[in-house]
């Protein structure tokens, strides 16, 4: 591994990921909308040892994104790792009280940000033959959750996504796979934590304990190196067994 991508990088699991990224001897470049804690996700990389580049990215427009993956390789070399991170939570509501528009923006940026990173960095992985790309779904791709219509529909579009680019690199050495997180102690968290104590009964079923972002990154960093060179179109559940109950 030498270069790596972090989209959403600039806190919780996104951060967490660079610093694990780098501690594994990639060069890291974070892209993220905030530009304060992108920058800072970059100076912590540096103090890791490792070449870092922060880039101002929205991943809903095409072109910034390409721009940015062209950035990437020009700045620092070819991605050969890609944490496709970046997402929102949305709001806490039932489906009949669900804002249009704060679905409209969870399909932007969770589903459609997600399809713009596999584009543009699999067309520079493809014709290379190699690369790893882990998107960021969440145990909300396999169940249902009360109140959650936006961040459920789109977390089951990345795992869909997930499937569909690994089969259409299959056969070569580049693998695509997801990661679903359950609670982990991020500022998404706390924000649906907060809407569901104020929305009066809607509760989300889960584990013990909330997960700690360095436990999700981790395993995003194991599924990028060769160590996971026979996993491809997976979807690895890390959450101390809430899906289960």
């Amino acid at each position: 591994m030498s270069v790596a991508l972090v989209t959403g990088g600039g806190g919780g699991i996104g951060r967490a990921t660079a610093l694990a990224l780098a501690r594994d001897g990639a060069d890291v470049a974070i892209a993220d909308l905030d530009v304060p804690q992108g920058e800072e996700t970059a100076r912590l990389v540096e103090d890791a040892g490792r070449r870092a580049l922060f880039l101002r990215t929205d991943v809903t427009d095409g072109a910034e994104v390409a721009a940015c993956v062209d950035r990437v390789e020009r700045k620092l070399g070819p991605i050969s790792a890609f944490a496709n991170n970046a997402g929102i939570e949305g709001v806490v509501a039932p489906i009949h009280l669900y804002p249009d528009e704060v679905f409209d923006s969870l399909l932007q940026v969770n589903a459609k940000g997600v399809f713009l990173g596999l584009k543009h960095v699999l067309a520079r992985m493809i014709p290379r033959g190699a690369g790893a790309i882990v998107n960021t779904a969440s145990t909300s791709a396999v169940r249902g959750r009360a109140g959650l219509a936006g961040y459920v529909a789109t977390k089951h579009a990345v795992l869909g996504l997930t499937r569909v680019a690994a089969l259409d690199v299959a056969g070569t050495a580049i693998r695509v796979n997801a990661i679903l997180p359950g609670p982990v102690e991020t500022r998404m968290i706390e924000s649906l934590d907060e809407q569901a104590r104020r929305s009066g009964g809607i509760r989300r079923a889960g584990a013990a304990a909330y997960g700690k972002p360095d436990d999700i990154a981790t395993v995003i960093a194991f599924l990028l190196s060769d160590k996971a060179k026979h996993v491809n179109g997976a979807a690895w559940t890390v959450d101390a067994g809430a899906t289960i109950a």
